[in-house]
């Protein structure tokens, strides 16, 4: 499919390098272009494989040569001078999440929404996993998916995260079994409005036939709209519903159709907003064959990933927790629900224009607040307005530890939940969770 065909990738980074590597093996013409300087290694790397380089901007003319098709970075707005070429010229536009999709036998589990991606995906990972069910983790959550996709056989199964961005640039992607978690407002800086942001989601139902599935949240319209369009069989999941067909909770307990999982007391997961990932987990390893108990030892076990609602330490009767992913309102809103006990909550980050009264109805716990980064004044008000009379501001998530720490007592919960994306300070999510979890670490 792609031998002898010519491609541009725009922009480098793990995704970039990993689809000109996968797109060289498979026999196309491959020039790169990143606006950055590329390491020694990479640059190497890439001459020794024969891919064309062209970095330090974006070069209009390069698309005056006759390419077969563009595989664009995810982060890459499609308003990039680039990019608008490539739509004037009528150019196909993808991902590297569709090379992993023509590449690869193994059947493909997708898992998408605005909140709870990674943990879901992990979870089903797990409960495969213990099922000996042979799964492989791709996507956002880790490995570049075209990679995964190159190690798969017919007999492993692709888990695999996506976000928006990548389902954007996806033409026949189409994966066996397809979840969406929930639609909620993020990423309009890219998308332009929340229609635009939902129609990319729902591009993981778009090429589903009768023989797949689509794992859909009953209690989120705007994922059942965007279902109609799958001709999956649907398998919905709803944590205020008790339903006959599907994954929900009935009588203190998970269910998945008549089957009686576990005792919701006897998950390890915290917080009530990890239902609906639980659900659609369970869901999702049923269809690809996970037997009850494996199900069960992975949801007494499992008790989150990093940066997501991650318990850290606990000293001297504080208890830290790590929720740098938090990098929008809901996520953070999630999160404070998650605790009964008096918070100290630590937020903060890059300023996207909106404002955080929002937050106003899920403070009531919270003993102080410390903010950093962009959106610090805009914090402090809506903490004001909510009657929090310790509100300090500091310069990062370090010293917003140890500030925490200082106006704690035995039984609060200090609590990372930025409410923002990193990128005023940091460079990734990650980033920031490790700076936090360090100065947590300094403080034992």
């Amino acid at each position: 499919m792609y031998n002898g065909k010519k491609v541009f990738v725009l922009g480098l980074a793990k995704s970039g390098l990993a689809a000109a590597k996968r797109l060289r093996e498979l026999g196309a013409d491959v020039v790169v272009n990143d606006r950055n300087e590329p390491s020694e290694q990479e640059k190497q790397e890439l001459q020794s494989l024969g891919i064309r380089l062209v970095y330090g901007g974006h070069p209009i003319e390069l698309l005056d040569e006759p390419f077969d098709f563009v595989v664009k970075n995810p982060g890459i707005p499609y308003t990039n001078a680039l990019v608008q070429k490539a739509i004037e010229k009528q150019l196909p536009i993808i991902t590297e999440v569709e090379i992993a999709y023509e590449t690869t036998e193994a059947p493909i589990i997708g898992i998408t929404g605005s909140n709870g991606k990674t943990t879901t995906t992990t979870l089903i990972y797990h409960m495969l996993q213990e099922a000996k069910r042979r799964p492989l983790i791709a996507g956002n959550i880790g490995t570049v998916a075209c990679e995964v996709a190159k190690q798969a056989t017919k007999d492993d199964v692709i888990v695999m995260e996506l976000s928006s961005f990548q389902l954007l640039g996806t033409i026949r992607f189409r994966p066996h079994i397809a979840v969406l978690l929930n639609i909620f407002d993020a990423h309009l800086d890219y998308h332009g409005t929340k229609e635009a942001y939902a129609e990319a989601k729902g591009n993981i139902f778009k090429n589903q036939t009768e023989t797949d599935y689509a794992v859909v949240n009953a209690d989120d319209p705007i994922v059942m709209r965007l279902a109609e369009k799958s001709r999956a069989r649907k398998v919905p999941f709803s944590a205020t519903t008790s339903l006959s067909y599907g994954a929900s909770v009935k009588e203190g307990a998970i269910y998945f159709h008549d089957e009686r999982i576990i005792d919701v007391r006897d998950v390890a997961l915290r917080g009530t907003h990890n239902i609906e990932n639980i659900l659609a987990a369970v869901v999702a390893a049923k269809l690809a064959g996970a037997d009850n108990d494996s199900i069960r030892r992975v949801l007494t076990t499992f008790t989150g990933v990093p940066h997501r609602l991650q318990f850290v330490a606990e000293i001297n009767g504080r208890k830290f927790y790590n929720d740098s992913k938090a990098t929008n309102i809901l996520a953070t809103q999630k999160a404070l629900s998650a605790f009964h006990e008096p918070v100290i909550l630590l937020a903060g980050g890059l300023d996207r224009g909106n404002e955080f009264d929002e937050l106003l109805p899920y403070l009531h716990h919270v003993k102080a607040v410390i903010t950093f980064g962009q959106t610090a004044p805009k914090i402090e008000r809506v903490a004001r307005e909510a009657g929090i009379q310790q509100v300090k501001r500091v310069d990062n998530v370090e010293q917003a530890a140890f500030a925490a720490y200082e106006w704690s007592s035995p039984g609060d919960v200090i609590l990372l939940s930025p409410a923002c994306a990193s990128w005023d300070q940091y460079k990734t999510f990650e980033q920031r969770g490790d700076m936090f979890m360090f100065a947590v670490h300094k403080l034992k």
